[in-house]
């Protein structure tokens, strides 16, 4: 073991001037940063997104009726879409820099033949690296010598077992990784890759692609290309018709721009913005907290979630769950490394009296045993292992029969031993019996214990553990077998002390899953999401997991990296579980899943996870286990590790949409009635039904405060239990283009009937026509409740009472009406219009009763299997 603690003459390691050469030609050892963007560049970026262009001509056409308040609107809107775009993405591009917090802050390594401490950016290919318990191997490497060395790599390969590292000599040197963790031996590590090219570095080079448009984006802005182009023909439509009557040009060029800055509408973005920040808050309550808003709807359109094992749908911590002896099972109960829970017997819970044989079996594993459980030290009350996590398993499983582990060590000290070695793949201790003798422990693989040279039991118990053993590993535990012999005489020592030995009985060790782990796959299911498991852990291990939570059956075949690697995995996307990936081929599942047409979610808490987080359209990450890479690459991230909490914000993804749908009918059937009003009203002997001013008073009053408070709306009943929105499916799709043409039709004409109505019995038509059409419109806000009759979002109802008695204020405040061209009326007429515009609200509530959004329909096979 000395050799470990030093080198000696003539070992591997650098000389100083050499180590410096190589810094110098290497650079030092951190992942390379992506290049920043200008801020310029950015702006310009979020100013390209077609609704924001029309809301600049919007602006532009605003300025030049000389309606500074509603431009004034509109280019504040404008610059908080853009400022919060711009420190999302600033914001995103810290998951590659977070990297460099996985580096270890300083390595030891052996130079001029002397041991010295230098920081981790400084070690360089061809050191000779010493690590032991507790270190972060600063940078990848061979293996040169170990004792005991073990290496938990979940963080790197999703391995839930910590990996045995051993020298392979020099024709297959055993490599260990940069980031990773020793958790048990020591061992030296000559260097043989750093920064960029290490596995970190290779990471961080997958990560350098930007997340794209959310689909909400991708929707907006088809949407914004369509709209620019009708309201560019409508206004030229109406400029025509009113020149064709006779109209005054300047009056007809100020109509169409009214027309088209009342077609726009520009309270879009800001609902949105209000719907994600509310979404972003309520999911934040569930303690789920949004890194990049946008990912708030993005949630709401997700088709697929692909979900990593380890630590996310799992504890990340290891438990023994299954014993067995030969004289019958048991199954054990508790979570995490707490010593508290039970162990049952037939569903009766039993102590040691009860089953000496459990109790014989968990005592040679406490016994055989290096690992210590330690108190919480925080406020997450958790236990936590110091060791190999396999072995804290073992001894949480024996403190939860009722044993206790200082006690056992007081009455049976250790005395000797024989390491676990990587070869024989067991551990063997000896310890001074209380009454005399020794008593001697082995445990380990199943095939290196369950042996005629290692155990005196008959060929028949043999068989029978070996068929139990295969039936473990098959359900995807990782099966220790322990055995004992008592020796009477300590003089008599055996010549090996593996030898004669009885089997005690089987233990079967797995990364438990969540409790909420099921439920929220089952509840994925209902809301018609397809649940995909990739991992780098073992086959087996994934296929048993996803058996029990429903993500597939148990015998469903499991796609493997190796598979991806050779190509014979054919189609990604027709399979629910891989296993044994690498982060590349996350890569290539997350894209195959997308350009499948999906919306895809990836969660995760690993490094390996980093790149397929960042390149999904929405990114999971642990926020408790998860590693800073994970959580910087992440849009959201989960404050609790509870996989339930993504259900919730799914919940609140849809909200979102369904509440920008909500607007989007209300805003655009009060514009499809202005422009109906100004096209048919000449025909019926109103030359010009509204003057311009009117319209951007109608327009600024009903898409305002109202528009921005629908974008509050709670959430739907039934939300969750159909499937999502198609990503091909235009935000004005599943029958939204109809119910617009409906309501804007039935506001028009009522608008047009009120006007025929008042010219023909010589009332002061213009202004009836201007209050109808706008409380007509607010009485629809109104109808477009998501709960009607609740008082469920208090904001609409007060907006839409200040938006009317601004309305009527503009009919009898002497300063309105010398600036919209009004005349008071008889409160007879307004009771009239009173009257009139609540049928907006009747008419709103009939049709969603007899036109209902029609829900989404799963098109394809693919999305209704798993759960």
């Amino acid at each position: 073991m000395d050799e470990l603690r030093s080198a000696p003459p003539g070992a591997a390691g650098l000389s100083s001037d050499e180590a410096a050469r190589r810094l110098e030609l290497h650079g030092p050892n951190q992942v390379p940063e992506e290049p920043r963007t200008p801020v310029r560049r950015r702006v310009l970026q979020q100013l390209r997104d077609p609704l924001i262009l029309v809301l600049l001509v919007a602006a532009v056409l605003t300025i030049a009726t000389g309606d500074l308040t509603d431009a004034a609107v509109i280019l504040l809107v404008i610059t908080v879409n853009t400022v919060v775009g711009v420190v999302q993405e600033v914001r995103a591009e810290a998951a590659v820099t977070a990297l460099s917090a996985l580096s270890a802050p300083a390595a030891r390594v052996v130079r001029d033949g002397a041991e010295r401490s230098v920081p981790a950016a400084e070690v360089v290919p061809g050191d000779l690296v010493l690590v032991g318990e507790g270190d972060i191997v600063p940078a990848d490497g061979d293996i040169q010598a170990a004792a005991s060395l073990m290496v938990d790599e979940s963080s790197l390969t999703g391995e839930s077992v910590p990996v045995e590292k051993a020298d392979g000599g020099d024709t297959s040197p055993c490599a260990v990784s940069a980031g990773t963790v020793v958790v048990r031996g020591r061992g030296r590590v000559v260097v043989t890759a750093t920064g960029a090219g290490s596995a970190l570095g290779r990471i961080a080079a997958l990560m350098g692609t930007a997340p794209g448009p959310t689909p909400l984006q991708h929707r907006l802005a088809r949407f914004g290309r369509v709209l620019a182009a009708v309201i560019v023909v409508l206004c030229a439509v109406v400029l025509a018709l009113g020149l064709v009557r006779g109209q005054p040009v300047e009056l007809m060029i100020v109509a169409a721009i009214s027309l088209a800055v009342a077609a726009v509408p520009e309270s879009l973005p800001a609902v949105v913005t209000l719907a994600l920040a509310l979404g972003a808050r309520r999911m934040a309550e569930r303690q789920a907290i949004v890194r990049r808003l946008p990912a708030v709807e993005t949630l709401g359109s997700v088709t697929v979630i692909a979900t990593d094992k380890t630590g996310t749908l799992t504890e990340g911590r290891m438990a023994a769950e299954r014993l067995w002896t030969p004289h019958g099972e048991a199954t054990v109960l508790g979570t995490g490394y707490e010593p508290e829970g039970r162990v049952l017997r037939d569903g009766e819970t039993v102590t040691p009296g009860d089953a000496p044989d459990l109790a014989a079996l968990l005592e040679g594993a406490m016994l055989c045993n290096d690992a210590a459980l330690e108190p919480p030290s925080d406020r997450s009350g958790e236990w936590h292992a110091l060791g190999d996590p396999t072995e804290a398993a073992l001894l949480a499983a024996g403190a939860r029969l009722g044993l206790d582990r200082r006690v056992l060590d007081g009455e049976m000290p250790r005395v000797e031993e024989v390491p676990f070695d990587s070869g024989r793949k067991r551990m063997t201790t000896v310890h001074r019996r209380p009454l005399g003798g020794l008593r001697v422990v082995c445990k380990g693989a199943p095939e290196s214990v369950l042996r005629p040279g290692t155990l005196a039991d008959g060929a028949e118990a043999l068989g029978r553990a070996a068929a139990q053993a295969e039936v473990l590993a098959r359900s995807g535990y990782r099966v220790l077998a322990v055995a004992s012999a008592d020796l009477g005489d300590p003089a008599e020592r055996p010549r090996t002390w593996e030898s004669g030995l009885s089997l005690l009985g089987l233990v079967g060790i797995l990364d438990p899953p969540r409790s909420a782990s099921q439920a929220t796959i089952a509840a994925c299911g209902r809301a018609g999401i397809v649940p995909v498991l990739i991992t780098g852990d073992h086959p087996l291990t994934a296929r048993a997991v996803a058996g029990r939570l429903g993500i597939t059956s148990r015998d469903e075949e499991v796609t493997t990296g190796e598979r991806i690697r050779e190509g014979t995995a054919g189609d990604l996307t027709g399979a629910r579980v891989y296993a044994r990936t690498t982060p590349e081929q996350k890569l290539d599942i997350v894209q195959a899943w997308r350009g499948a047409g999906h919306v895809v979610a990836m969660t995760g808490d690993g490094v390996n996870d980093g790149p397929a987080l960042r390149r999904a359209d929405i990114g999971v990450a642990m926020g408790r286990r998860g590693t800073e890479v994970a959580r910087q690459a992440a849009d959201l991230v989960l404050a609790d590790d509870n996989p339930a909490t993504i259900v919730s914000a799914v919940e609140e993804g849809r909200r979102v949409y369904a509440n920008v749908r909500r607007f989007l009918l209300y805003g655009l059937a009060g514009g499809t009635a202005e422009i109906l009003v100004m096209l048919l009203g000449p025909f019926l002997g109103m030359p010009l039904p509204l003057l311009p001013a009117q319209i951007l008073w109608i327009n600024l009053l009903t898409h305002g405060l109202p528009g921005v408070a629908l974008g509050a709306e709670p959430v739907a009943p039934g939300t969750m239990r159909h499937p999502p929105r198609p990503p091909e499916e235009s935000v004005l799709g599943a029958g939204l283009w109809p119910r617009i043409l409906l309501m804007g039709a039935f506001v028009a004409a009522v608008t047009l009937v009120a006007g025929v109505w008042a010219r023909e019995t010589g009332r002061p038509w213009q202004t009836l026509m201007f209050l109808v059409l706008g409380a007509t419109q607010l009485g629809v806000a109104l109808g477009s409740r998501a709960r009607p009759g609740s008082l469920a979002n208090p904001f609409l109802l007060v907006a839409v009472g200040t938006a009317l008695c601004l309305q009527v204020a503009g009919v009898y405040l002497p300063p309105l009406q010398a600036l919209l061209g009004t005349e008071p009326l008889p409160l007879t007429d307004l009771a009239i219009a009173a009257a009139v515009s609540g049928l907006g609200h009747v008419v709103m509530r009939l049709q969603a009763w007899l036109l209902p959004e029609r829900p989404p329909r799963v098109t394809a096979p693919s999305t209704t299997r798993g759960c």
